[in-house]
């Protein structure tokens, strides 16, 4: 039987509409969490270390947390402008181009295609249909890897990446606030750890990489951050006191 799908395929296949906004989101997302989870149990650890009062625990997760969270959405916003910017002077510029010199485009796309493998003839009639349907959406596509109605959202990185920031922090948060001294500084870097063994797994399915590996980094940079600055509180606690 015929299949009727308007998008034949596998369903999980990476070919769809809106992928580079969906990973975008995703990738920000994620590695705001990790921020999340690292940053703010770095500064509560490093607080819990120099005084087992949970008053300075509180305001220095707080500001980590408020602080971070806004760091992060400037940055992804920043950072994911600059890359639309690129991309709408790429798109406004094949544009010009296929106005001032059509033939030329045509030939261009045409011997793309030959690189590609085609031979003379099937690249020229590929070349023909497509520029027949949409011939800016051709040239950018095997040319600059660029899709004119999927460019990033500055905003939706931004918004992604302050949430799964906040999401992120609230984990150390709640566990070195929730749970009696000293067993909560044990079970900050249980959760902690197991949290950015999570966010590691994720970046490296999104990246399509080793899991094993990312989980180890994550982890590994985890604690030793949760080791340097909850030495740092010991020492700054024992000379206060």
């Amino acid at each position: 039987m015929v299949s009727t799908d308007p998008t034949p395929g596998h369903p999980d296949e990476p070919h769809r509409a809106g992928l580079a906004q969906r990973l975008n989101g995703l990738r920000a997302g994620v590695l705001g969490a990790n921020d999340g989870i690292v940053s703010t149990a770095a500064v509560v650890v490093g607080v819990a270390g120099a005084t087992a009062e949970v008053m300075p625990v509180l305001l220095a997760g707080s500001a980590a947390l408020v602080g971070g969270a806004i760091s992060m959405a400037l940055g992804e916003y920043v950072s994911v402008s600059s890359q639309r910017d690129s991309e709408r002077a790429l798109i406004e510029k094949e544009r010009q181009e296929l106005a001032s010199d059509p033939h030329g485009e045509f030939a261009e796309l045409v011997e793309l295609y030959r690189e590609r493998g085609l031979s003379e003839d099937t690249a020229t009639r590929v070349a023909t249909e497509l520029t027949a349907h949409d011939a800016l959406s051709a040239h950018l596509s095997i040319e600059l890897n660029i899709d004119q109605d999927d460019v990033v959202s500055p905003w939706s990185a931004a918004i992604a990446s302050a949430v799964a920031f906040t999401v992120g922090a609230l984990l150390p948060m709640a566990t070195i606030l929730l749970l009696p001294h000293p067993a909560r500084l044990v079970w900050t870097f249980v959760a902690v750890l197991v949290a950015l063994a999570v966010t590691g797994y994720v970046a490296a399915w999104i990246g399509g990489a080793r899991r094993g590996r990312a989980i180890m980094r994550t982890v590994v940079g985890g604690a030793l951050a949760l080791g340097a600055t909850f030495l740092v509180g010991t020492l700054f606690g024992a000379v206060a006191g």
